[in-house]
């Protein structure tokens, strides 16, 4: 189930792939945007994502209802055009931004939203694509970005059961099996019990293939703990300070907090380990401080072992516990000081 994007592997055994989502936070400035990317390498980003998407691709210019946003969202009030006219990432800065990512060592790739961007991601190269939550029910460009024989990594958010079945099952009919599930809630910001990070094990199971977490939640306990539970990818929104506002900004991430998750995981990562029941070697020199059995009162020769003279203690320098026992009403063959650790050469 492992993959590659460009020369970093993804998967089992691998370091978790770690994603600064740029979206909506360049704030329609190519300054901003190439800040960001520097910023996301000095925090710890794996890669930077972008959006490819204008306006006109992802909705159309219309007041209707349906248009308008009010589902008790960051966004309410305005249309889906005006907020996506506001958002969008001129397509223009694409070979800046790489070029960018590129010289600072991170991998760059993006979200298409349609067909055309799909195209104009192809021209440039692109290594990988992912798949927004709320396009997981669109199954023309799914099947046409997996044709593409690329990474697809595909977000959940809004996604049920029977949704992510049918775009994993379109991957892989176009001949790609090369897809990451990202375990994901789609509200901003998202609320804790909202995200069910028990799923992702279940999600691996299920689909047969690399999962992660793309997290709205604002903090860095939730990335930190999808790590434990067998995520390989984390995307967070990313930014360079809240203070600079739009419509991402409240959700995302500063450097110092991006920063900070990023060391939180790789500790986890080292934490987690694998699975043994060896002992490294601090921890066997830490084993002296456990129980053995020690002579806690002068033992005269010919006396007889009782629970008064022979007690299981700290440290471990004497027999095992197990032959506590064995051992009462037997005789010693020698005169014994307190504080002996009990040896069998000592017992007639």
């Amino acid at each position: 189930m492992n993959f590659q994007i460009q020369n970093k592997n993804i998967g089992h055994g691998q370091p978790c792939f770690i994603i600064a989502e740029l979206s909506a936070n360049h704030n329609q400035d190519i300054e901003i945007a190439l800040k960001t990317v520097k910023a996301a390498k000095q925090a710890g980003a794996d890669a930077i994502k972008l959006q490819h998407y204008t306006p006109d691709t992802i909705t159309i210019d219309s007041n209707k209802e349906y248009f308008q946003i009010k589902q008790g969202t960051l966004w309410d009030g305005t249309t889906l055009y005006e907020l996506y006219k506001g958002a969008y990432m001129p397509w223009e800065w694409t070979s800046k931004i790489q070029k960018a990512a590129a010289e600072e060592g991170l991998i760059c790739f993006s979200s298409p939203f349609d067909k055309t961007a799909v195209d104009f991601l192809e021209d440039h190269d692109m290594p990988a694509y992912k798949i927004a939550s709320f396009e997981i029910n669109d199954i023309p460009l799914i099947e046409y970005v997996a044709s593409k024989g690329k990474p697809v990594i595909i977000s959940t958010g809004i996604a049920n059961l029977a949704d992510i079945e049918l775009a994993v099952q379109t991957c892989r009919k176009a001949g790609n099996g090369e897809i990451a599930l990202l375990k994901c809630t789609s509200t901003y910001p998202a609320a804790l019990d909202d995200i069910n990070l028990l799923t992702i094990p279940n999600m691996q199971q299920t689909f047969q293939t690399i999962v992660g977490l793309s997290d709205h939640t604002m903090g860095i306990s939730v990335p930190s703990a999808s790590v434990a539970l067998g995520a390989k990818i984390i995307e967070k929104h990313f930014i360079l300070d809240r203070s600079m506002g739009g419509p991402d900004a409240s959700f995302s991430l500063n450097v110092d907090e991006f920063t900070q998750m990023v060391t939180t995981v790789r500790d986890v990562e080292k934490a987690l380990g694998t699975i043994s029941y060896e002992l490294s070697d601090k921890v066997k020199k830490s084993r002296e401080h456990s129980r053995s059995l020690f002579v806690v009162k002068d033992v005269k020769k010919g006396e007889v072992f009782t629970e008064d003279n022979i007690r299981s203690i700290r440290p471990a320098f004497g027999l095992h516990t197990v032959h506590q026992k064995e051992i009462m009403g037997k005789k010693s063959n020698k005169d014994l000081e307190k504080g002996t650790p009990l040896q069998w050469n000592f017992i007639e």
